[in-house]
């Protein structure tokens, strides 16, 4: 059938009252991205996004440097769990004590390290954030995303998305345990594509969280996770 492109949004906005915002840079990686797309003669026969603002404002910067692309279908399945629900609710659960703030490297350090116990006690069912779903139902609902993939017209299918629906759907496809979702998802790279084969029955990895669009020495401080 051809290749799912998966894409990572461009870097947000963390640390700010609203992540849900692009910054300046993760519009240029997009941009980037769109450009070595162009490079390479990539044609899209469909194109799925999250929901969320800065899966339409990334794939927005993509679409700017190659023109063409079909209209997007917007999917909730490929929405991002909500991370400052995780991290409050296993704070609560454990008894923890507050975190530093975020804009210090501690606090960067402590709130990634909140944030994995939080994805693995949500996985277990120990907590239940406020207004997210189970664990099962979130994965289901990317299991669902790829399945309808399989059945877009043949082609090559650009997804734009996040790091825990990306991860996820990596899981899923490699068989993996649920909880190698949680290091896979906190390795992936703003912009970062993964490549799965298609068939009309299954998905075949074929690469994970490549940045081949900021791997020229001019663009290498371009790359980033959070």
């Amino acid at each position: 059938m051809g290749t799912l492109y998966l894409v990572r949004h461009g870097q947000a906005s963390f640390g700010a009252a609203d992540y849900d915002q692009l910054s300046p840079l993760g519009a240029q990686q997009c941009a980037a991205l769109g450009e070595h797309f162009a490079e390479h003669g990539l044609r899209f026969a469909a194109v799925l996004r999250g929901t969320l603002r800065r899966h339409a404002q990334s794939l927005e910067a993509i679409a700017g440097a190659l023109p063409g692309l079909p209209p997007a279908q917007p999917v909730p399945g490929l929405n991002e769990y909500d991370s400052e629900a995780l991290v409050r609710a296993w704070m609560q659960a454990s008894g923890a004590g507050p975190l530093p703030p975020v804009g210090s490297p501690d606090g960067h350090r402590a709130h990634f390290r909140a944030l994995r116990e939080a994805l693995q006690a949500w996985m277990a069912a120990r907590i239940e954030p406020a207004g997210m779903p189970r664990w099962a139902e979130f994965r289901a609902g990317v299991v669902d995303a790829l399945d309808r993939v399989r059945t877009e017209p043949d082609g090559d299918v650009l997804l734009v998305s996040s790091g825990g629906p990306i991860a996820t759907a990596v899981a899923a496809v490699m068989g993996a345990p649920d909880a190698a979702m949680v290091e896979l998802n906190l390795r992936i790279r703003n912009s970062a594509v993964s490549e799965f084969h298609m068939t009309p029955r299954r998905h075949t990895l074929q690469g994970f969280n490549a940045v081949p669009h900021l791997l020229a020495r001019e663009r290498r401080g371009w790359i980033t996770y959070a």
